[in-house]
Parts: structure tokens; C-alpha cells; sequence
């Protein structure tokens, strides 16, 4: 073998290795995205109970909001926040940090506990009503 037939067997080998690179890298990405894939179909009733509370906790703070007669700018300026904040607490896009959620609650004159045990009351009777079982029996 003369050294041009060396060289260019060599770069044939370099080239069969490239590609079983490329191959296993192909293989481990896809492998990746089927297990990202069904853990997210694994979380779905996690997801769902998350997006009841967000819709429970923003209906609470409209009504509560609506309860008092104030509007989303009164209720921005009174605690320090644009009223763009407000507007997304109530919409469920985002949730107050708990220290909003504090003024939140003297604002609207009632505790943060009262607030906060209200959406858990949601969430546990929306709860109950997708098995079936009584508000009741949940609490035992």
C-alpha cells in the first residue's frame, strides 16, 4: 500500500466515524425528547390542578376588587405595582408575590389567611366535583 491509499483510507474511516456521531447523537436527542414528551403527558392532571387554582385565585381577586369598588389603577397605586400587574393577577397570566398578596388582603379589608383558605375551598370542591365525591369527604 502505497501512501495515498493509506491517507485515503484513513479518511474514509474518519468519515464512517463521523457519521456514527452523528447517528448516536440523532438517536440520544430523539430519546430525550420522547421521555420530555411523556413526562409532560404524565403531568397533565398536575398542570390542570394548577390552572384551577390560577383561575380560582384571579376570580377571587377581581371579586374581591369588584366587592370594594375599585378600580385595577386605584388598587395598582395603592400598593405599588402597575396596574398591568394587576390585570394579570386577575387574568391568572401571573400571581402576586406573597408580600402583594398581603397588601391585597388589607386592601380589601379581609386576611391573607381568609383569601388563601378560600381558593384551597375551590380547589377542594373542584376537586370533589371531578371524582364525584362530596365536599364533605374530602376534609376527613
Amino acid at each position: 500500500m502505497n501512501t495515498l491509499q493509506v491517507i485515503t483510507l484513513f479518511i474514509g474511516i474518519l468519515m464512517i466515524a463521523f457519521w456514527a456521531v452523528v447517528a448516536a447523537a440523532v438517536i440520544y436527542l430523539f430519546i430525550l425528547i420522547v421521555k420530555a414528551l411523556k413526562k409532560y403527558i404524565a403531568s397533565r392532571e398536575v398542570r390542570e390542578e394548577k390552572e384551577q387554582i390560577k383561575k380560582s385565585l384571579s376570580e377571587l381577586l377581581k371579586e374581591n376588587r369588584i366587592r370594594c369598588k375599585m378600580t385595577q389603577e386605584f388598587v395598582a397605586e395603592a400598593i405599588g405595582v402597575s396596574r398591568q400587574a394587576v390585570s394579570k393577577w386577575e387574568n391568572g397570566t401571573s400571581d402576586p408575590s406573597t408580600s402583594n398578596l398581603i397588601a391585597l388582603s388589607q386592601l380589601y379589608g379581609i386576611s391573607a389567611e381568609e383569601l388563601i383558605q378560600s381558593v384551597t375551598r375551590e380547589c377542594t370542591q373542584n376537586a370533589a366535583s371531578n371524582t364525584d365525591i362530596k365536599p364533605e369527604e374530602t376534609k376527613r
